[in-house]
């Protein structure tokens, strides 16, 4: 079922959307050669929870998940799309890296992605990142009272298509509120004019993701969470909570 929030419960969600804003921010800031995962992550704990708020991430484990998820982020290196577990792993000069973070704040939740390069940034990797990045600012412009789903879906997918990127059928944006994953799904490919009328009150996550082989096909690490791009290219990941409003799309996880 599709819940829509009234103004103050938006409101309620923008305070959890800053505290990812910050979260994100620290994290991006701190990531250079040499740092693991794992410091990122307790980064971005330590953010989150100085700032009164709980992450979402720590400890969720939808019905396919082969264990809870351990981390306040996912970090996702190079040929990971989404849902990799921040660990050990060292940052290596090229590294291409999307962090995904959510965090509730009085029973509302916030939801925000990014990617970018460490160190020396490859040419192929910046405009993968650049790309993935307009087709979220398009995809946001698209999110109007009036219009359905596919819109959104549709302006994301332009975007991506014609820059020869591969898009991920089953991965996608989704609503948010109390729960960080509601109704209604959000592809990131799809026709103009079909799914769910975009209402006042609508909050959603949009993200897209795009894989730079120009392949759709993805496979999931044996650590039952993390999924990779099918041919081992590189892969994008940005996202923002927004909230459709009479006067058009309120971005929700900016600083």
């Amino acid at each position: 079922m599709i819940e829509l929030k009234t103004p103050a419960e938006i409101d309620a969600l923008r305070e959890a959307g800053r505290i990812v804003a910050r979260a994100l921010h620290a994290v991006r800031e701190h990531a250079t050669t040499g740092t693991t995962l794992r410091e990122l992550d307790e980064l971005a704990h330590t953010t989150i929870t100085d700032a009164g708020a709980q992450p979402v991430f720590l400890g969720y484990r939808p019905n396919w998940a082969p264990t809870p998820f351990p981390g306040t982020i996912c970090a996702s290196v190079n040929d990971a799309i989404v849902h990799g577990i921040p660990n050990g792993q060292r940052l290596a000069d090229g590294d291409l890296v999307s962090i995904d973070c959510g965090a509730r704040l009085r029973g509302w939740v916030g939801d925000a992605a990014i990617t970018f390069s460490v160190g020396t940034a490859r040419p192929e990797d910046t405009r993968l990142a650049d790309t993935t990045a307009q087709a979220l600012a398009d995809g946001i412009a698209a999110a109007r009272p009036g219009a359905r789903i596919g819109d959104i879906s549709r302006a994301i997918g332009v975007v991506g298509r014609s820059a020869g990127y591969g898009i991920p059928d089953p991965l996608g944006g989704h609503g948010v509120g109390r729960d960080m994953h509601e109704a209604p799904f959000v592809p990131n490919d799809g026709p103009a004019g079909r799914g769910t009328p975009l209402r006042p009150g609508l909050v959603l996550a949009i993200e897209p993701m795009f894989l730079a082989g120009g392949r759709d096909d993805i496979r999931t690490a044996d650590d039952g969470w993390t999924v990779l791009t099918g041919d081992g290219s590189r892969a994008a990941h940005v996202e923002h909570t927004i909230a459709i409003t009479e006067d058009g799309p309120r971005v929700l996880t900016r600083p």
